[in-house]
C-alpha cells in the first residue's frame, strides 16, 4: 500500500484523463494512478505534487468545472473575478519562476503575475478547467 499525505484534495474534472495529462504537462504534476471506465470516465486518479497528493475523478457526466458552470452563472462569474484562490489548492514548488513558464507555456490561465510575498515568491493560476491553484517557492 503506498503511502498518503494526512489530507489530500480531491478535484472533480469533466474530462478527468485529460486533466491528468495537462496536470503533468503544465504543472509537472506525476501521474500514481489511472482508473477509467469502459467508456473512458475517470473513476479514480492520483497525481504527485512534489511529495504531496492530489486525488481526481469524474463524478458524472453531469458534472461541470468552474469555467463551464461560470459560463451561465452570474454569481459564480462575478466570485470568480479576483485573482485570488477560490476552493483551490496551494503547492509548494522549488523553483517558481520556471514554473511559471512551463504552465504559461501550456495554457494555464494565469490569474496574477509572479510576485513577491511575507512567505515567498507566488504566483496563481487555474487550471484547463478553471480550478485554481497557487504556487509558491519558499522564502
Amino acid at each position: 500500500m503506498p503511502e498518503y499525505p494526512d489530507v489530500i484534495p480531491m478535484i472533480a474534472y469533466r474530462d478527468g484523463p485529460k486533466a491528468m495529462d495537462w496536470l503533468a504537462a503544465a504543472f509537472g504534476f506525476k501521474e500514481r494512478t489511472r482508473m477509467t471506465t469502459k467508456e473512458g470516465r475517470l473513476s479514480h486518479g492520483e497525481m504527485e505534487a512534489g511529495n504531496g497528493l492530489i486525488m481526481l475523478a469524474t463524478p458524472t457526466p453531469d458534472y461541470e468545472g468552474p469555467r463551464l458552470h461560470r459560463e451561465h452563472c452570474e454569481q459564480a462569474r462575478s466570485w470568480s473575478s479576483v485573482p485570488y484562490i477560490v476552493d483551490g489548492a496551494l503547492v509548494y514548488v522549488p523553483d517558481v519562476s520556471a514554473h511559471y513558464e512551463r504552465a504559461r507555456r501550456a495554457g494555464a490561465h494565469i490569474l496574477s503575475e509572479l510576485e513577491e510575498g511575507q512567505d515567498g515568491k507566488r504566483y496563481r493560476a487555474e487550471d484547463l478547467e478553471g480550478h485554481r491553484w497557487m504556487f509558491l517557492e519558499r522564502s
